[in-house]
């Protein structure tokens, strides 16, 4: 798997590496670096070994991912949309074994498709919530949780020009 910064130079993406996050507008000092640093090592006080606390694993995975989309690969917000969008509107309750039937979903889906991109909302335009709002609130588990709800509706809502996309793939998942 490439490294997200050979992604965002794949992408024509030149990453910054102070003030804040480029893309979402995170609080930060280092930029995206330290945005990421905390998506992957500052929100796990939550209990994710507690199975019922795995959908707020998933909402954060999916709202990082699809405010930061220059540093990931093009089919990923077709993946993270379509999973927000089965957790919103069909009211899916998540589960890992479930992510797996989406990845194959979806690679059925991407047949002759070569060409179909999401285009992503405008930078700074994908949600107001970012990292450094969670983290705020990491010490309360309820409104750390509420907020992370919150965050994940708000990033769903600026990708809805693509809700009628993912809901061909989501429906491909129901049936």
């Amino acid at each position: 798997m490439k490294d997200y910064i050979d992604l965002a130079e794949k992408n024509g993406v030149t990453l910054l590496n102070n003030g804040k996050c480029q893309f979402c507008g995170a609080n930060t000092k280092r930029g995206i670096h330290e945005c990421l640093e905390i998506f992957n090592l500052g929100l796990l006080s939550i209990d994710f070994s507690n199975i019922e606390n795995h959908i707020y694993k998933f909402l954060i995975v999916d709202s990082h991912t699809l405010q930061h989309p220059e540093i990931h690969g093009r089919w990923n917000n077709h993946f993270h949309l379509s999973r927000l969008h089965l957790i919103i509107k069909y009211d899916v309750k998540w589960t890992y074994k479930l992510s797996s039937k989406l990845s194959d979903c979806l690679n059925k889906y991407k047949i002759g498709k070569e060409n179909e991109y999401l285009s992503p909302p405008k930078i700074l335009e994908r949600g107001k919530i970012t990292t450094t709002d969670i983290i705020e609130k990491l010490t309360n588990e309820k409104a750390c949780k509420d907020l992370i709800r919150k965050w994940a509706l708000e990033v769903y809502n600026e990708w809805g020009t693509h809700h009628s996309v993912v809901d061909n793939i989501a429906k491909r998942f129901l049936t």
